[in-house]
């Protein structure tokens, strides 16, 4: 048989580095069965074998990035293992399956196993503390982070890629070291997410010409109304940021050349409005999606960001719920900055940004009264609209953070 060569991973990405494989020299495989875990610069996934046989050996180490096309492992024929009957399946005759997170049928995955003269003996146990993948050994290491001092929240506390990333980014800094020549500075490598955001932004602000319009709101009616909703209905709570979104899903559909993109000398203007929302986690920034919006409601919306920002946290999002967004919602208040001129995410036409909501003084019924301001800002296309659209799109969003019971009342 030939040598399985890592698969087109989709969605741009042309690399993968090793996680941990999941069989060793000497075991046999089914077809679909789970042989490898890698992490791209999206996700972490598993890779399934198209085809059955022994494996013959493994190219690659933990840690080590291999090319799309790439030999991944090499597979010999089944000799001494094949079943009266049951006929070892041809590459021609594989399933087809590339990644367990790109829309491929699940594949079961197997443990480990050491053999010992033909024979399958129980998976070596894990030392202490508990850690499976050198991968996760080695950027430990990389990063000065002692293992030990590190919870793990895997299965039976196993540690995991994101526990050694969340170890990171609480760790305190290290005191300040006078410079010196040659010393003084830290290299870090711009790969995985870190590359793949850079890429993107990059592309963007190459390729976008965009502008910006801005609007300070009233919303203080929101913060009613959300914990009106709240209070009728505690086990579905809605967020914030999920009130907006649902707004912005109802702007969308009104100005739909915001949820759009450009495709060589043409603008696409898409029927689903697939929902993405910035994501901060121990990773970096990610974007989850929330497909199909649109045919969502308000508490429905509210408890998919809310599912998948957790999720997004903690490292478990494929790559499919990290592509195929049409429009960003940005909430960058919860950092406590008022305004920001966000980049699009590319090919989308257009983000919408929310503030802080903090007090401030706010004339009412021709009367001065301290309100809870915030300020939205959409970045949009030029290509795809001008200022009347955007500024139109971002006065109903705005009209409904200050209305929201008469806005809700309408979707």
């Amino acid at each position: 048989m030939p040598d399985f060569l890592l698969p087109d991973l989709g969605e741009g990405l042309t690399e993968a580095a090793i996680v941990h494989w999941l069989v060793a020299v000497g075991d046999t495989v089914a077809v679909d069965q789970a042989v490898v875990e890698v992490e791209t610069a999206k996700a972490a996934v598993e890779v399934p074998v198209p085809f059955a046989g022994v494996v013959t050996a493994l190219h690659g180490e933990p840690g080590q990035s291999l090319s799309v096309g790439a030999p991944l492992l090499s597979i010999g024929e089944a000799a001494g293992f094949a079943e009266p009957g049951v006929v070892t399946p041809s590459p021609a005759d594989s399933s087809g399956n590339v990644l367990i997170g790109y829309g491929t049928a699940p594949a079961t995955r197997r443990r480990r196993t050491v053999r010992a003269n033909g024979v399958a003996a129980a998976p070596a146990p894990v030392a202490a503390p508990g850690v499976i993948s050198p991968f996760v050994r080695k950027m430990a290491s990389d990063n000065g982070i002692d293992l030990k001092q590190v919870i793990g929240t895997g299965p039976d506390g196993i540690i995991r890629r994101a526990d050694v990333e969340t170890a990171l980014a609480t760790r305190r800094p290290e005191p300040a070291v006078p410079s010196v020549p040659g010393a003084g500075e830290r290299r870090i490598p711009l790969r995985g997410t870190r590359k793949a955001v850079a890429d993107k932004l990059t592309t963007s602000r190459r390729e976008i010409p965009e502008a910006t319009v801005w609007v300070d709101v009233d919303a203080t009616g929101l913060l009613a109304a959300r914990a009106t909703l709240n209070a009728t209905a505690p086990e579905r709570p809605v967020s914030l940021l999920g009130l907006i979104a649902r707004f912005a899903v109802a702007g969308l559909r009104r100005f739909p050349e915001l949820n759009s993109r450009v495709e060589g000398e043409e603008i696409v203007v898409l029927e689903t409005i697939n929902l993405g929302f910035a994501a901060q986690t121990a990773r970096g920034l990610v974007v989850p999606v929330v497909p199909g919006a649109h045919e969502l409601s308000t508490r429905d919306l509210s408890a998919a960001i809310a599912e998948r920002t957790a999720t997004a946290r903690e490292g478990g999002l494929t790559p499919a719920q990290l592509t195929g967004g049409t429009f960003t919602v940005n909430n960058y208040g919860v950092f406590g900055v008022d305004g920001s001129a966000a980049i699009i995410n590319h090919p989308e036409a257009a983000i919408l940004g929310v503030g802080r909501i903090m007090d401030r003084p706010w004339i009412v019924d021709g009367e001065l009264a301290a309100r809870k301001v915030c300020e939205l800002t959409l970045a949009f296309d030029h290509r795809v609209c001008d200022g009347g659209t955007a500024g139109g799109f971002l006065r109903f969003v705005a009209d409904c953070v200050e209305s929201p019971v008469t806005a809700l009342g309408e979707m």
